[in-house]
C-alpha cells in the first residue's frame, strides 16, 4: 500500500478519501484555501497545507510543490478540479508520484465528447446521431438542418452539464450553440456537438473498474434522472427502470466502452435509456469517482476509494464480488435557494445530521460556505431492503437533517421525496421541471 497520500481536492469527497486512507494506515495530505480553513477535512488530515486564494487552489504547481514538498507518494485528485485532467496525471508520475486514478493517455481520450463517441460507437456500444466536432453557429445550424430537432447541444470539453443546451428550431440551436461554445472555449476547447435528443430518457450509468490485468469489473448501475439544469440532485441504486436483462446489456457495454481504452481504475460510464423501449445509448465516461459512488458502495457492499488506492499501490484485488443487497438513495444537499437553485453562500450556525443513514459532509456548524466553490454541503444516503425502506428513511433524514445560516434545498428535497412523480419510480430527466412547474400552478 501506498505510504502517503496528498488529497489534491477539498470539502466531503476530500474527507471521505481521508476516512479510508487512514483506516488503511495511509498518512494523508490535505490542501486548503484561505476560505477553507476551518472545514473538517483539514483538520482530519495528518498534514494541512495553505494553498492560498480560492484561485491558486487548483493549480498543478501548487499541489505538486505540496505532494514534493510533504513527502507524499501518491495523489488522489477526488472528483471536480483536476480529477480529468491528463496533464495533471503526467505531471504526477513524471515527479514519480502514483496517480490514483486511470491512465492519461485514457483520460485524454475520454475527455474528448467527440472522439470518446466515435471510439466507444467502434467498440459496439449504441450511440445517438449526432456530428462530429463543430467549430461555430453556422456549422452547428447547418448540421441541425441534416439531423432535425430536437436536438441536444454540448461542449466537446468539461463535464456535468456544462454549457449543454436543448434545441427545438433553428433559433434556439443558435442560442445554444452560442453558449456551449463560449462554456467549452473555458476548458481550451471551443467546438461543440450536436446529438438527438430523446425527451423521457433516463439518465442511467454503470460503475466500473478497470483491473490491473486489463479486465473490467461492473458493480451496477444508478440512476441519475433527478437533475435541475443538467446537474444531480438525487441518485439511487439500483435504477427502477431497470430489470436484471436491461443490466445485463448496461454493464457489458460499459466494460466494452472501458476496456478499449485500457482503463485501470474507478470510473462511470453514462447512458441515456428510454424506458419504453429499453434501448440505451452512450453519453459520456466520468473518468474519476463520481460524487454519487456511495450508493453503489451501500448496494454493493465494496470501498471503492480502497479499491483506487489498492489498484494504484499494485497490490492484488480479491476476484470476489458481493452480491448486490437492498436500495440506496442519495440526497445531494446545496446551500441553495430551493426555489430557483440559486448558490446562496453563508456562515452555517446550526448543523445537525440525521441519525440511522450515512452522511458524508464537508461542513459542520461555524463553518463558511464560499462562493468560490460548489455549495454541495454533504450527501445523505439511504439504504434499505428495497425502494421503499430506502425512500422511507431517505424522508426521515431529510426531515431530521438542520441546516441554519445559508439558505439550502432541503425544503427541495422533501418536496421531491413526497412527490407521486419520483415515489412511483416512473420519472425521467424532466421530473424536476414538472415538480417545479406544478409548484407554480398551485401557488
Amino acid at each position: 500500500m501506498i505510504p502517503s497520500l496528498l488529497v489534491a481536492n477539498r470539502g466531503e469527497i476530500a474527507r471521505r478519501i481521508i476516512r479510508t486512507a487512514r483506516r488503511l494506515g495511509v498518512r494523508t495530505i490535505a490542501v486548503h484555501s484561505d476560505v477553507d480553513a476551518d472545514l473538517p477535512y483539514v483538520a482530519e488530515a495528518d498534514v494541512a497545507v495553505a494553498l492560498g486564494s480560492p484561485r491558486d487552489f487548483g493549480s498543478i504547481d501548487a499541489l505538486l510543490a505540496v505532494a514534493l514538498g510533504t513527502g507524499a507518494a501518491a495523489v488522489h485528485p477526488g472528483c471536480g478540479f483536476r480529477s480529468e485532467d491528463a496533464e495533471f496525471a503526467r505531471r504526477c508520475a513524471a515527479a514519480g508520484l502514483v496517480w490514483v486514478g486511470p491512465p492519461p493517455e485514457a483520460m485524454e481520450l475520454l475527455a474528448d465528447k467527440v472522439a470518446a463517441r466515435q471510439h466507444v460507437a467502434a467498440a459496439g456500444v449504441p450511440v445517438l446521431p449526432g456530428t462530429s466536432g463543430l467549430a461555430s453557429v453556422d456549422e452547428a445550424v447547418e448540421a441541425g438542418a441534416r439531423l432535425g430537432p430536437p436536438l441536444v447541444v454540448k461542449a466537446v470539453s468539461g463535464g456535468g452539464g456544462i454549457g449543454m443546451g436543448v434545441a427545438h428550431d433553428a433559433g434556439s440551436l443558435r442560442r445554444a450553440a452560442r453558449t456551449a461554445l463560449s462554456r467549452g472555449g473555458a476548458f481550451g476547447d471551443a467546438r461543440i456537438l450536436l446529438e438527438r435528443y430523446l425527451p423521457r430518457a433516463r439518465h442511467v450509468e454503470v460503475q466500473v473498474v478497470g483491473m490491473p490485468d486489463g479486465t473490467v469489473r461492473t458493480f451496477g448501475e444508478r440512476d441519475c434522472s433527478v437533475q435541475r439544469r443538467h446537474q444531480k440532485v438525487v441518485e439511487e441504486c439500483p435504477s427502477p427502470a431497470v430489470d436484471a436483462a436491461l443490466r445485463a446489456r448496461l454493464c457489458a457495454a460499459a466494460a466494452r466502452a472501458v476496456g478499449s481504452v485500457g482503463y485501470r481504475g474507478a470510473g462511470t460510464v453514462e447512458f441515456l435509456l428510454d424506458p419504453a423501449t429499453g434501448e440505451f445509448h452512450f453519453l459520456e465516461v466520468n473518468a474519476r469517482l463520481q460524487v454519487e459512488h456511495p450508493i453503489t458502495e451501500q448496494v454493493h457492499g465494496v470501498d471503492l476509494v480502497e479499491l483506487q488506492l489498492r489498484i494504484a499501490s499494485g497490490e492484488e484485488v480479491p476476484d470476489d464480488v458481493p452480491a448486490p443487497r437492498g436500495h440506496a438513495v442519495e440526497l445531494r444537499v446545496c446551500a441553495e435557494d430551493p426555489q430557483r437553485f440559486l448558490p446562496r453562500p453563508g456562515r452555517i450556525t446550526e448543523w445537525v445530521e440525521p441519525a440511522g443513514v450515512r452522511v458524508d459532509a464537508g461542513y459542520a456548524a461555524g463553518t463558511v460556505v464560499s462562493p468560490h466553490f460548489d455549495p454541495l454541503l454533504a450527501k445523505v444516503v439511504a439504504h434499505g431492503a428495497d425502494r421503499a425502506e430506502a425512500l422511507a428513511r431517505a424522508r426521515r433524514a431529510a426531515a431530521e437533517f438542520v441546516v441554519r445560516g445559508p439558505q439550502c434545498n432541503l425544503p427541495f428535497l422533501r418536496e421531491l421525496l413526497d412527490s407521486p412523480e419520483f415515489t412511483s419510480g416512473d420519472y425521467d430527466t424532466g421530473v424536476v421541471e414538472r415538480i417545479t412547474a406544478r409548484r407554480g400552478k398551485e401557488s
